[in-house]
């Protein structure tokens, strides 16, 4: 089986680890955790770091850092992981959703401001699956109504919007370093931001509100999603070969297009001029000229050895949401299309020139 992606641990990630383990700092408290966040949130262009233990908890930690709480309302494309809700949700926020784009998956702006209320308190632009969101306008329509920004850019290390980087854009963003992702930590997270005092509320949230000078004193009320030494020194190694790793995305993405590019009906992703896409997952649409399903061709794609992932369900379809009353009678039609007829192929950074051959004979063999 061709997997979807296996990461690639090519530099002084054992080195690292071994130090760990040799100087017995294991926990968070050990010094690679600030080696990482000051790598991490320079490479970005961010003043600060707050390295945390998963993605999730990355998204809810911002969260916190920018004020959001008790019924506030946060807009977020539908198109995304429920992730982004959960981490509005679990600090009593109310997630509201927009559509997203057809041709980047990103959100839509031009929906945010018809969904600002007085409630309304954070935008939450989602870059996907390597490709940046329109920025400039998200920016603008925060500004005007005095909102919050905070990325999630758990998909795009390295994407850059008009020359910066993704996760400088906005307050605050919320990266993710699980095994799939472009640098891995295996479950790992990271705030970054340019605001000292919402870099001081995140260091507290992540580590259960401990007072500064009183330990065991507790004001406010926050949560262990500290990052590990351990992870930390991985991490470490793995962004000094980030460059190395965003063009492998990038050389591989482009032989995917010029095989499959050429099959009538299938969508193969874009970079907008003004963006850079990493292509952190090649993802494919079929277009409804096309008699079959993505699920089919996922089956058939299996049936050959080669794994597959379907596009995020819509937020507004996902029962668990639906059921505490969230989005009822909403609907976002370019979301409901792309969620049930795009996928994606294997994007791992170990994919070998033969197996990437693979994936397009086969995909050309359905297809005629």
């Amino acid at each position: 089986m061709i997997p979807v992606n296996e990461p690639l641990f090519c530099g002084n990630e054992k080195k690292y680890l071994m130090e760990c383990i040799d100087s017995g700092w294991i926990s968070s408290e050990g010094p690679f955790v600030c080696r990482f966040e000051e790598g991490f949130s320079s490479y970005v262009g961010c003043e600060q770091g707050v390295a945390v233990c998963n993605g999730t908890a990355a998204l809810e930690v911002a969260l916190a850092a920018v004020g959001l709480g008790e019924g506030d309302e946060v807009i977020m494309p539908s198109f995304t992981i429920i992730s982004c809700a959960l981490a509005a949700l679990r600090l009593g926020a109310k997630p509201v959703l927009v559509d997203c784009e057809p041709d980047t998956w990103c959100m839509d702006a031009s929906q945010v401001e018809d969904k600002i209320t007085d409630k309304t308190k954070v935008v939450m632009p989602v870059h996907m699956y390597g490709h940046p969101v329109d920025m400039d306008p998200i920016l603008r329509i925060a500004q005007d109504h005095d909102l919050k920004v905070v990325e999630d850019a758990a998909e795009v290390h390295g994407a850059e919007y008009k020359g910066r980087k993704c996760g400088s854009l906005g307050d605050a963003a919320a990266f993710s370093f699980y095994a799939n992702k472009i640098i891995t930590t295996g479950e790992g997270g990271m705030v970054v931001t340019s605001d000292e005092k919402a870099a001081e509320k995140a260091r507290s949230y992540r580590n259960l509100c401990f007072q500064p000078g009183r330990r065991f004193y507790h004001t406010q009320l926050g949560y262990n999603f500290r990052m590990t030494n351990l992870q930390a020194a991985v991490g470490l190694a793995q962004l000094e070969c980030i460059d190395k790793f965003v063009e492998i995305k990038r050389s591989n993405a482009v032989e995917y297009t010029k095989r499959l590019g050429k099959i009538p009906g299938l969508k193969t992703p874009m970079e907008k001029k003004w963006a850079k896409n990493v292509y952190w997952m090649y993802a494919i649409e079929l277009e409804d000229e096309l008699d079959v399903t993505a699920e089919e061709v996922m089956n058939r794609l299996k049936d050959e050895g080669i794994g597959t992932r379907p596009f995020f369900l819509g937020l507004h379809e996902q029962p668990a949401l639906k059921g505490i009353g969230l989005f009822k009678g909403e609907s976002y039609p370019v979301t409901e299309r792309i969620s049930h007829q795009g996928f994606y192929l294997p994007s791992g950074l170990k994919l070998t020139e033969e197996q990437l051959n693979k994936v397009c004979n086969a995909l050309e063999s359905v297809f005629d």
